[in-house]
């Protein structure tokens, strides 16, 4: 256990980011790492802000009732009351929010990202393999901020959320990113001065090679290893400073779906999650944390 900040950004007008969803994500946490560029060891020295993941348990009025939080700190101020009012989630909160512009700006070097789901959400995107949430079982423990005896037992069975089911989901981000590296139609980059100085967008570059990467390693031998392992990591930072060429990089990346693809039906891993075990786990760690807060206060 690591006995962290559990203290988040306060309150923002943001469909996720109302005092209510603050409160239940402090109180309610089990677990918050930092992911991102940080944790992978791909950062660039004074280019990147710091994104966080966490996981926390709801109230029983969340879970069993009908509750709802309101949509941002505003969201109760519309006259017809249409849309002031959504589920908990999670909670979301960027803190370049605070400066002039709002929710328009792009983070950047010092800003903080913070997302931390509820337990039930992020149980249901794990379980379909998806790439950013599974990464939360991953980080090494001098990443963690936060994670209690309940986050612990959760980290301790990474294992029971790992499935062939993976492969379909590093594949689609991985596509996603080459999309938007090589500005194929529909996507796109926010990142328009990288394109104007080495030709692509590095960056999307870079994560579309190690989302490749880690998704072989995890259909290989059912884990991710953070940071990215040399001489890896090494070649990722200098795809993002434009080192390789474009040619180059779309080569990787074929590589690395022509092997992702491969591993969808012959890697190891297990056709399924073990769901069962999920939904155990979430029901005595919700009935456990239920009881917690009924005799403290």
């Amino acid at each position: 256990m690591i006995d962290g900040d559990r203290t988040l950004p306060p309150g923002f007008a943001h469909p996720h980011a109302s005092e209510e969803a603050r409160r239940i994500a402090e109180e309610g946490l089990i677990l918050r790492v930092q992911v991102g560029s940080g944790v992978h060891g791909t950062s660039i020295s004074g280019q990147d802000d710091r994104d966080e993941m966490g996981i926390c348990l709801e109230p029983p009025e969340f879970v069993t009732g009908l509750a709802r939080v309101p949509r941002g700190i505003d969201g109760g101020d519309r006259p017809d009351g249409s849309g002031a009012w959504v589920d908990f989630e999670q909670y979301q909160r960027h803190t370049v929010w605070d400066q002039p512009g709002g929710l328009a700006n792009r983070s950047g070097a010092g800003d903080l990202d913070v997302v931390v789901y509820s337990a039930r959400k992020w149980c249901r995107l794990a379980l379909e393999g998806n790439p950013t949430v599974l990464l939360a079982l991953f980080v090494p423990d001098e990443e963690v901020v936060f994670r209690n005896a309940v986050g612990a037992e959760l980290v301790d069975n990474a294992h029971r959320f790992v499935s062939k089911l993976a492969a379909a989901r590093f594949l689609g981000y991985l596509q996603s990113q080459r999309a938007a590296m090589t500005g194929e139609v529909g996507a796109h980059t926010n990142r328009p001065e990288l394109v104007a100085e080495h030709g692509y967008d590095t960056k999307f570059a870079m994560h579309a090679l190690r989302l490749g990467g880690q998704g072989v390693e995890l259909l290989t031998t059912g884990r991710i290893t953070l940071p990215v392992p040399e001489p890896d990591r090494g070649y990722l930072r200098s795809v993002r400073r434009g080192e390789v060429p474009l040619a180059d990089v779309i080569m990787a990346v074929d590589d690395a779906e022509a092997r992702l693809t491969g591993l969808r039906d012959s890697s190891v891993l297990p056709d399924q999650p073990d769901r069962p075990w999920v939904d155990e786990w979430l029901h005595r760690s919700h009935v456990a944390y239920w009881r917690e807060r009924s005799t403290s206060g």
